[in-house]
């Protein structure tokens, strides 16, 4: 294998071979990745880490000429499943959902729970007025407005390089 004198000798990699027609072998293929994959981030059909994890909400934060505006999807929420709070300049929106479910029918129970929660934190521009933030809550869509304080402009100043 090798023509150098005294060199390591070289072994080819052990390559796993999957009949790729068979019915099963891409079943068989994901669960192996799952296992190879444990801890890393996704890239096969088989990634639990989602359902470990936290759901994020998408959101949008705009800027319009007096203030920020702040939108975040939030389906099967409504007003009192969401708690947003301001502190030291970090906008937290917070939230928790909880479902259960019992039917009876021909001598069976059908019992079904799901519950969920989830924490964002967003830093917010140095120019945000924490009295002017309001919200508004409809169809599964948080908008938050986030007041601009002018008096924000005039605490900010150019600092010179000394040479």
């Amino acid at each position: 294998m090798n023509d150098v004198p005294n060199a390591p000798k070289t072994v080819p990699a052990r390559t796993a071979s999957f009949d790729t027609s068979a019915p099963l072998a891409w079943i068989r293929n994901e669960i192996d990745r799952l296992f190879e994959d444990f801890g890393r981030p996704a890239r096969s059909a088989f990634n639990f880490s989602p359902r470990i994890a936290a759901p994020v909400p998408a959101i949008e934060f705009a800027e319009d000429k007096g203030a920020y505006r702040l939108t975040a999807e939030l389906p099967g929420l409504t007003d009192k499943d969401v708690e947003i709070e301001v502190a030291d300049g970090v906008l937290t929106l917070s939230g928790e959902k909880k479902e259960e479910e019992e039917r009876k029918k021909d001598g069976y129970l059908l019992s079904e729970r799901s519950y969920g929660a989830f924490k964002r934190q967003i830093t917010l521009p140095t120019d945000v007025n924490p009295d002017g933030i309001t919200a508004a809550f409809k169809d599964g869509i948080l908008i938050v407005t986030l007041a601009k304080d002018e008096k924000a402009a005039a605490r900010t100043r150019k600092i010179s390089i000394a040479h």
